[in-house]
């Protein structure tokens, strides 16, 4: 009867242990994951401001440019403008869902990996 006692304790030790042990695998599973998606982000909004700034600092040029060709400086922005007016609703109604899916997949790649 004793050595029943000794081994069912043992093997709730072992339970426990295991059930501790998965427990922290699955902790740092998640730690692991939350960071490799946090650098990914931050890496690549770095590369999005540092873009988005380039194309300001163009778009601002070329405004500028426009305005002084067509003889009015606000004309050059009113041009740049409806440029980006066009492009945009063009965008949103031939390639939207396209990118919608493909940005939903790579999220999803990222968190199962």
């Amino acid at each position: 009867m004793e050595n029943l006692e000794i081994k069912i304790e043992q093997l709730f030790e072992k339970a426990t242990d295991y059930a501790k042990t998965s427990y922290e695998l699955f902790r740092l599973k998640t730690l692991d994951k939350t960071a490799d998606l946090a650098s990914s982000l931050i890496s690549k909004l770095i590369v999005y401001v540092l873009f988005a700034s380039f194309m300001l600092f163009l778009n601002l040029g070329l405004a500028f440019w426009l305005g002084e060709i067509l003889g009015k400086i606000y004309f050059g922005f009113f041009a740049i403008a409806t440029f980006y007016i066009v492009v945009g609703l063009g965008f949103h109604f031939i390639f939207s869902k396209h990118f919608k899916k493909n940005i939903r997949h790579s999220i999803i790649k990222k968190i199962l990996k």
